[in-house]
């Protein structure tokens, strides 16, 4: 399988290569639900912006348009097929069908796109290793059209693209400020194409490992620990002067249950026997949690875990992390 352009557009065509595998479909959960992006691009509507009929960008365009980007840039690596997931379905019906039950709709009368999109292409061949964790690179985005105003004329779209580690022990994604963009505003694919080649070109692959293999050496207690979970819940209910010189903390209640779920029971990342448990274990706790994260937050949550355990490590020493650990 590769990719080229037809009609100015990358999409991927068979060829006589092998079908390449495709990138693990499990790096989120929350609502989602996987989807082959050959049914993405033949079976849904493409929205439009209401007052003069423009086509949106496409989630199957951008899928495309980061993956022929990934190629180009990428191109002598394994590169996975995209694995998609989407949520939010919006459904419809073609007008002849105004008036007939919903039970006795033909497929072929029903039309149907979804709201939020997200996506990840692992490149295996490009690959490093965190406290005997195996890593590879990832690279992917996040489409939401409940940020655009399609009842107006068409205008800047939203897009958020990530490039980061996939942890093969867990599927959790490894994502960093250096390796995310959380507000790509575009018109047209080029645009976006251009967005992606700055953000992967400028990725320091070497740079970002060596980061996270700071977290492996630093060990916080049970009674620490109990004091980053109680602090976390006390931050959600105080007053906001109170928060202004904290850190935000990126988990929310129902999350900061599984990670405290996980600390005792999760077979990769738990507690040791004495109830100590070192900061890249707790970073995955961390990221395992978000994956039971809405599709539009998912990113800025995984950035925000990665700026919270890289906090506490900084902690140890003297930062405003400090306030959640001793």
């Amino acid at each position: 399988m590769e990719l080229v352009k037809v009609n100015n557009r990358p999409t991927f065509v068979e060829d006589v290569e092998p079908v390449r595998e495709t990138s693990n479909s499990h790096f989120m959960a929350a609502n989602t639900v996987p989807m082959g992006l050959d049914e993405l691009s033949y079976k849904h509507t493409i929205p439009v912006f209401a007052k003069d009929n423009e086509a949106t960008i496409s989630n199957q365009q951008f899928v495309e348009t980061v993956a022929f980007v990934t190629e180009q840039i990428f191109g002598g690596e394994a590169i996975l097929k995209p694995a998609v997931r989407v949520s939010h379905p919006i459904k419809g019906r073609i007008p002849s069908v105004v008036g007939k039950p919903a039970k006795e709709l033909l497929e072929h009368e029903k039309i149907l796109y979804f709201e939020r999109m997200a996506f990840a292409v692992e490149i295996p061949s490009i690959n490093g290793s965190v406290a005997n964790n195996g890593l590879c690179l990832t690279v992917g985005g996040v489409r939401s059209y409940n940020l655009e105003n399609l009842h107006s004329k068409k205008s800047e779209e939203r897009f958020k693209l990530f490039i980061g580690f996939k942890n093969q022990v867990c599927t959790n994604l490894c994502i960093s400020t250096d390796g995310f963009i959380g507000d790509v505003k575009v018109r047209t694919i080029a645009e976006l194409a251009k967005a992606a080649y700055n953000l992967f070109g400028e990725f320091n692959v070497y740079k970002e490992i060596e980061n996270m293999n700071n977290l492996p050496g630093t060990m916080i207690t049970e009674s620490q620990f109990a004091q980053i979970i109680g602090r976390a819940r006390m931050l959600q209910n105080m007053p906001l002067k109170n928060k202004k010189e904290l850190p935000q903390f990126p988990l929310s209640d129902s999350q900061v249950n599984l990670v405290v779920k996980d600390y005792y029971s999760d077979e990769s990342f738990c507690r040791n026997d004495l109830g100590n448990i070192n900061l890249w274990k707790l970073y995955n706790l961390f990221t395992g949690s978000n994956k039971s994260t809405y599709i539009d937050s998912f990113l800025d949550r995984g950035v925000g875990c990665q700026q919270f355990a890289q906090g506490l490590h900084e902690a140890i020493g003297e930062n405003k992390h400090h306030w959640f650990v001793d």
